[in-house]
């Protein structure tokens, strides 16, 4: 039995196997060029081939000037990937695309008026932080007779499951018990509780998540103001325990500048969205039509950002906070942001199996949003220790063999992306702890570069497991924070 609720009961097993079937394979058979399946299509290898023995080829027959091509490449491509980070740090600043609803706007829809809204929350080996989430949706202020909440746990999670069980006696909550079956990921989670949800829309929370209680309200209004266009609307994400440590402080900034600036930002240039994990509302059956989230990509919501743009949807960034757990421990940290990297890598390869369709997708401005934000998040962070390291061993012992790799013409770009561009990063972090309005993270802001050490840590591993186990879910663990559960709901109502 895969659903523990009178539905599931009534369920048979040919039902539940092709509800597994669809999780696991449905956009790779609707769409192979759009699935994570494989690493490298064909093409792509004999193209990796091949350039890899031009590369040395040119190597062998002129190593100094193959070494000065490679150099200058990789800083042409860091340098445009900064600048366009701060190009959509500037934009996003106007708040222009950001899609605002007021409270009284959310609370002014009847409750006979509201849709049916299905809430999944997957999780895996989460009994410390199950009971929270629970408390956290049943905060939410939307009607309990529209509300389908379905925590989506795996079948041999018995630790979890029981620590459900109590958490959720005497609520509207409904667990489904994902069968046992590889790649045991998040979106086949998510994938196998969309199959037979009732709800007009759907939205995903994490674990840990702690959505404010206006939200699916918000979501609902906002996606009927868009119109037919959207597909989906992002909330903000933030962190309830960014005090807990340096780590968790280097976060939380990196999140505002991410979900208050950096996708606004995408918004206005025209660039595609990449989705973050969780508090993302969809149009449930446009969200099927399109084969929902592909099981094999580790990071699942970026690609599906991608994949709408593609297709002609558009998505919106909402103004609605939903606060997590971040990372307190290095470990921990390095375990999260490698997958990240290692899905935005997979997300980028899967999207340039046609170059040519891409770009008739996407648009000139979408394909370079593509390459230097979905593809320069985790290059940027593989390629700065190395930079660094030349520029150390240059200033401490000056050899020839640097000088010679940096041309005047290259030379003066990089020297401007390391002297300027580290500082405008630093700058636009400690612009983000003024918006946020906490003057105390300021701190951290200023120490950001060691930020970036643990940000280069995890794209090395990203690459690693990127060729040798693409398609495995790197666990992270939650309940590391010792923070409360959220109160009961407000009455938002009485108090307005």
């Amino acid at each position: 039995m895969t659903v523990d609720d009178p539905l599931a009961r009534a369920m048979g097993l040919t039902t539940q196997e092709n509800y597994l079937e669809r999780s696991l394979v449905g956009l790779r058979r609707a769409a192979p060029d759009m699935s994570a399946h494989t690493v490298l299509s064909v093409r792509q290898r004999v193209g990796l081939v091949a350039a890899v023995a031009a590369v040395v080829c040119a190597l062998l027959g002129n190593p100094l000037l193959t070494a000065q091509v490679l150099v200058a490449l990789i800083t042409l491509f860091f340098g445009l990937a900064l600048g366009y980070r701060l190009l959509l740090v500037r934009r996003g600043m106007r708040d222009e695309n950001t899609v605002h609803v007021t409270d009284e706007e959310a609370l002014a829809v009847a409750d006979v008026d509201l849709p049916v809204y299905t809430v999944l929350v997957p999780a895996y080996r989460e009994p410390e932080v199950i009971g929270k989430v629970i408390a956290a949706i049943g905060a939410l202020d939307y009607p309990a007779d529209r509300l389908d909440v379905r925590l989506l746990l795996e079948v041999d999670d018995e630790e979890t499951i029981a620590a459900a069980r109590a958490a959720i006696a005497g609520k509207p909550v409904s667990i489904v018990l994902v069968p046992s079956a590889e790649p045991r990921t998040k979106p086949k989670a998510c994938n196998f509780g969309l199959q037979g949800a009732p709800g007009e829309f759907v939205t995903v929370f994490d674990a840990e998540d702690r959505p404010e209680p206006l939200q699916l309200r918000r979501a609902v209004v906002a996606l009927r103001r868009l119109g037919d266009g959207y597909a989906c609307v992002q909330a903000r994400l933030g962190y309830f325990n960014s005090r807990q440590n340096l780590i968790t402080r280097w976060f939380s900034i990196e999140y505002a500048n991410w979900f208050g600036l950096l996708l606004p930002g995408l918004v206005s240039v025209g660039a595609p969205v990449p989705l973050g994990g969780t508090s993302n509302h969809f149009h449930a059956a446009l969200l099927r039509d399109l084969g929902a989230w592909d099981a094999f990509n580790v990071t699942e919501d970026a690609d599906l950002g991608i994949r709408l743009a593609r297709l002609g949807y558009a998505v919106g960034v909402l103004d609605s906070l939903t606060e997590e757990e971040a990372n307190s421990d290095f470990v921990n940290w390095v375990k999260q942001r490698s997958r990240w990297y290692k899905g935005y890598l997979q997300t980028w390869l899967v999207h340039m199996r046609s170059p040519r369709a891409v770009h008739r997708d996407l648009g000139r401005r979408g394909v370079l949003g593509l390459h230097l934000f979905v593809l320069g998040t985790p290059l940027m962070a593989l390629v700065n220790p190395l930079f660094w390291a030349m520029t150390i061993v240059w200033y401490t012992q000056q050899p020839d063999g640097i000088a010679l790799l940096f041309p005047p013409s290259v030379f003066y770009v990089a020297l401007f992306c390391f002297l300027i561009g580290n500082a405008a990063v630093v700058y636009m972090n400690l612009l983000t702890t003024r918006i946020m309005r906490r003057p105390g993270l300021m701190a951290a802001a200023l120490a950001v570069p060691l930020y970036w050490v643990m940000m280069s840590a995890a794209a090395a591993k990203a690459v690693f497991q990127l060729v040798c186990t693409p398609f495995y879910w790197e666990k992270t663990s939650h309940g590391l924070d010792d923070q409360p559960a959220p109160g009961a709901p407000v009455d938002r109502r009485a108090a307005a």
